[in-house]
C-alpha cells in the first residue's frame, strides 16, 4: 500500500500502532491524547525551529502524540491528519471539553473583566474555549483569564457563510502554513472558513481539490462560477465570492486579497498555471 507521509504516523524508527503489519518501523506505539493548550503552535516537519512550517494548530485543538523527545518535540497527528513536530510545551493531558470557539478574527484574553489590564494572550478564530460562567460582558474561562462574550460562539454553532468567513481576512499577510489572521496560506483560509462553517476540510490543496465537493463539467467556464465554488491550479486555490470575483491568499500579493476572477486566472495562466479544476460543495448557496 502507499501511504502518503503528511498523513502518516510512521518512520523508520516508529509508527502508530494500528499501522503495524502495514508499514515498516522498529517499533509501534499507542498515541497518547493531547489538548493543544497555547494560542497557536508551529506543526513543522523536522525537529528543530527553523524547519519548514507545514500548518499550525489552534487553541483547544486535540492531537494525537505518539512520541516526546528530550528536546522538546512532540511527534504527533493532527485531527485533520497531517503529522509533524510540536513544541511539546504547546501540549497538555485533556483537559474540560471546549464549550465556545473564537468567532471573531482574533481576541484577547484578560486577566481581569476589565480591557484596561495588560491581556494574557490573543487567541484567534477557531480557537477553542471551556467557560465556566458569565461575568458581564465577559466570559471566564476554566482554564483562567477573562474573554469578551460576544467574540465566542457556542461550539456547536456554525457560521452560515463560509464565503464571508474568508472574506473577513482580507489584508491578512499571507504566511506558508499559516492558520490565523496573523498568517494564512490559500488552503490555510479555506480549511479555517469551512470549518467555522461547520465542514472538516483537510489541508492541503491537492486534498482539497480530491476531497471537496463535486467537479464542475467545464472548469474553464467562469460564467458558471457561482459563490462558495472552489478554483483550483497546482499548488492553489480560490474561493468565488460571485459571478467575477474571488478571495484568496496568495504569493502576488503576498496577502489575503480580493479580485477580479478572470485578472487572477489571467495572471496565473501567464505565469505557466491553468485551472486544474472547480470544485462545488454540497448544499445551498453560501449567503443565499
Amino acid at each position: 500500500m502507499t501511504f502518503d507521509p503528511r498523513l502518516t504516523p510512521a518512520r523508520g524508527d516508529l509508527a502508530a500502532a494500528h499501522l503495524e503489519g502495514q508499514v515498516e518501523a522498529t517499533r509501534f506505539v499507542e498515541g497518547r491524547v493531547r489538548d493543544v493548550v497555547e494560542p497557536q503552535a508551529p506543526l513543522r516537519r523536522r525537529r528543530e525551529p527553523d524547519a519548514p512550517l507545514d500548518t499550525e494548530v489552534l487553541l483547544g485543538e486535540r492531537v494525537t502524540v505518539y512520541e516526546d523527545d528530550d528536546e522538546g518535540w512532540s511527534w504527533a497527528q493532527l485531527a485533520d491528519g497531517y503529522v509533524g513536530y510540536l513544541p511539546s510545551h504547546a501540549l497538555a493531558p485533556p483537559g474540560p471539553t471546549p464549550t465556545h470557539r473564537v468567532a471573531a478574527l482574533r481576541t484577547f484574553v484578560f486577566p481581569e473583566p476589565s480591557i484596561k489590564t495588560t491581556p494574557l494572550a490573543m487567541i484567534s478564530l477557531g480557537c477553542r474555549v471551556a467557560v465556566v460562567r458569565p461575568e458581564g460582558a465577559f466570559a471566564v474561562l476554566a482554564s483562567g483569564g477573562f474573554v469578551f462574550a460576544r467574540h465566542l460562539a457556542a461550539i456547536d454553532t456554525t457560521e452560515p457563510d463560509f464565503v464571508a468567513v474568508a472574506e473577513r481576512f482580507a489584508g491578512t499577510p499571507y504566511l506558508w502554513g499559516g492558520k490565523t489572521s496573523l498568517g494564512i496560506d490559500c488552503s490555510g483560509l479555506v480549511q479555517v472558513s469551512l470549518a467555522a462553517a461547520g465542514v472538516a476540510a483537510p489541508r492541503d490543496s491537492d486534498m482539497q481539490e480530491r476531497e471537496l465537493g463535486a467537479a464542475l463539467p467545464d472548469p474553464h467556464d467562469l460564467a458558471a462560477l457561482r459563490r462558495g465554488d472552489l478554483i483550483f491550479w497546482k499548488g492553489h486555490v480560490a474561493i468565488v465570492r460571485d459571478a467575477d470575483t474571488l478571495v484568496h491568499a496568495n504569493a502576488h500579493h503576498l496577502m489575503v486579497a480580493i479580485e477580479r476572477t478572470a485578472d487572477t486566472v489571467r495572471r496565473i495562466a501567464e505565469a505557466g498555471g491553468a485551472v486544474t479544476s472547480v470544485r462545488r460543495l454540497a448544499g445551498p448557496t453560501p449567503g443565499m
